[in-house]
């Protein structure tokens, strides 16, 4: 559990330095007036929420990657030392995204919830965080690439998926239609 919660970590550290160049693009590229997490450490610093701050660049960077690396961590628990696909992180990602920024960013009063939201930050950060789950599950394949992959004896493969993360990517292939046994 410590292994597969350290490789999650490092992995989500990693993702979020791809993400992080998906999202300096989009500000580059004129389509987001401020980087969110910049915009949400701001609402939590003493004073206004939404007027700028002293080190609030520094400080949203450092969140975001800790955030990221939390993701990472959780991910790395739900896919036990497996090798996960990249649809399964693609779809934690934008899990990760809908939850963020349609629930609890709104719901604070930081930014506005996706449907009201600006087309251009819709676009990057929805983007962003496919980019992340693409590369969080590259990077838990590679970081498990040692470990023996625990489903080989039941299906011959070895890229199954755990359990949770069946949820994520459409079933398992235990007797329902169309994911017959292996």
């Amino acid at each position: 559990m410590i292994r597969d919660l350290v490789r999650g970590g490092v992995a989500g550290l990693l993702a979020t330095a791809a993400m992080s160049v998906v999202m300096v693009a989009g500000d580059r590229a004129g389509l987001m007036r401020d980087q969110p997490p910049k915009r949400i450490t701001r609402a939590f610093l003493p004073g206004n929420r939404h007027r700028p701050k002293p080190g609030e660049g520094v400080l949203g960077a450092l969140a975001h990657a800790g955030f990221g690396a939390a993701g990472g961590a959780l991910f790395g628990l739900l896919t036990r030392g497996r090798r996960p696909p990249a649809p399964a992180g693609i779809g934690y990602g934008l899990a990760i995204w809908l939850v963020s920024y349609q629930g609890w960013v709104p719901g604070l009063g930081i930014l506005p919830p996706i449907s009201r939201d600006r087309p251009g930050r819709v676009a990057v950060m929805a983007a962003g965080h496919v980019v992340y789950g693409a590369a969080l599950a590259a990077a838990m394949r590679s970081l498990n690439r040692d470990l023996p992959d625990r489903d080989a004896d039941r299906s011959g493969s070895s890229t199954r998926e755990s359990p949770a993360l069946e949820l994520v990517v459409g079933g398992t292939d235990r007797g329902l239609p169309g994911h017959e046994a292996r």
